[in-house]
């Protein structure tokens, strides 16, 4: 099996849809890990101090034969039509270890896609 690692970066209030939407499609858990960062916009400032915008970068380990379909719904789940809501992009992966636990899920998938 061929796997691809997804990684979006949402703003925080759109996280939890994100995350549902990709487990309702199939995805089978996701990591989250708070972030900051800056985009094409400059920081706020309040006194002196800036201000920067909060994001959730959400890691999504899923089978290649899926990603297209999953990042379609990352964009809408992530209403990322309008801008400075989010991005997402996705990474090969050469080796893997721990998914021992979901190989099942795996292969079920793999077979009702294919069968």
């Amino acid at each position: 099996m061929q796997f691809k690692l997804i990684m979006a970066f949402v703003k925080p209030n759109i996280c939890d849809d994100v995350v549902d939407a990709m487990k309702e499609a199939g995805a089978t858990g996701a990591t989250i890990i708070p972030a900051r960062g800056t985009g094409i916009h400059e920081a706020k400032s309040f006194f002196g101090l800036s201000i920067e915008d909060k994001t959730d970068i959400i890691v999504f380990l899923v089978e290649e034969h899926v990603v297209e379909n999953l990042l379609k719904v990352i964009q809408e789940a992530g209403r990322f039509d309008k801008p400075g809501t989010g991005i997402a992009f996705v990474l090969p992966i050469e080796h893997i270890a721990g998914l021992e636990s979901q190989m099942k899920k795996f292969k079920d998938q793999a077979r009702d896609k294919y069968f």
